[in-house]
């Protein structure tokens, strides 16, 4: 049997269990705060989910991101929704205090974020202020020595944009995890022309140009892995569990068509909370931006990440 008062007289192995000591309590401590355009699609549900229940996350915020697109102004409907009357940050925040309810996670702040993009169809970096923004510049700044807010966000990058735009100073306090844009690591090869970036371009070039941003990117190359299937989720969740229910009527009357989906945002949080099931390369931004380097992540271990999304969700 393994004596570990013994082996703690040892200096090596009394070095190695505070460094694994050291490496938990700085992990429990993590705040992260999560945007989410989630009236969008789907899978941004199934990510909130997951986050609120991962331990040793500390989630201080859920905000919501709009999705704003082309789309609303041309077509009668987007997904299940009737864009005539669709107001997308307003059905974002609504999804999220829904999860939130369900889930017994009222207490974590949950403010409203912006409903447009920064600036103008022509470009531009006007900020679009919202309580969002300034929930997170406020954590941000509450941030002490080397400790830094990781954001995560799954649609528009409006609010965390805004934020740095409105408050240079926490730059430095920021840790950023995005969900957007194409590439190709054979051909270092990026493509812009993407959900999450058509809506907010403006936001997505300026986090590129802003130099000393720690901004890491999950393309849609990557998490495009990451694939539930329909029949298989609907036999999986117990509709008994108010949470799981929501899960499964969002599939069900958004997407009741599709026999398989994406799961986009997931991928961006799992890899995020595991990121041994991930390969991050550095990388050089598009030739239109400030050259500097940025993280990808290149690969994913898909298999693994749906595993551990049922096994997590399961857990009471």
């Amino acid at each position: 049997m393994l004596n570990l008062k013994k082996l703690m007289n040892k200096p090596f192995f009394l070095l190695i269990y505070c460094f694994c000591l050291f490496q938990s309590i700085s992990f429990a401590q993590q705040k992260v705060w999560l945007d989410s355009d989630t009236g969008n699609e789907m899978d941004d549900l199934y990510a909130i989910a997951y986050l609120v229940k991962v331990p040793g996350i500390d989630l201080i915020g859920l905000s919501s991101a709009h999705f704003n697109n082309a789309d609303l102004n041309v077509f009668e409907k987007w997904n299940a929704y009737e864009t005539a009357t669709l107001k997308p940050v307003e059905e974002s925040q609504r999804l999220n205090e829904e999860i939130l309810a369900a889930m017994g996670r009222m207490d974590i702040p949950h403010p409203l974020g912006a409903d447009r993009q920064i600036g103008r169809a022509w470009g531009q970096q006007d900020p679009r202020d919202s309580p969002a923004a300034q929930a997170i510049i406020a954590e941000a700044r509450k941030m002490k020595g080397e400790e830094k807010l990781h954001v995560l966000t799954l649609g528009a990058m409006t609010n965390v944009a805004t934020a740095l735009i409105l408050a240079p100073d926490i730059k430095d306090k920021i840790r950023l995890f995005s969900l957007g844009s194409w590439y190709t690591p054979e051909s270092q090869a990026w493509n812009k022309s993407e959900f999450n970036i058509r809506c907010d371009l403006n936001s997505f070039d300026y986090l590129l140009n802003l130099e000393g941003l720690d901004f890491t990117i999950m393309t849609t190359t990557t998490s495009f892995a990451l694939k539930f299937d329909r029949d298989e989720t609907y036999a999986r969740l117990d509709e008994n569990v108010a949470i799981e229910k929501i899960l499964a009527d969002r599939w069900r009357v958004h997407n009741p068509q599709d026999k398989t989906r994406v799961m986009w945002d997931l991928a961006l949080v799992m890899a995020y909370v595991h990121p041994e099931w991930a390969t991050v390369s550095s990388v050089m931004t598009p030739p239109e931006n400030t050259p500097r380097v940025v993280q990808v992540y290149t690969e994913i271990d898909a298999d693994k990440m749906r595993e551990e999304f049922w096994r997590l969700l399961k857990e009471s």
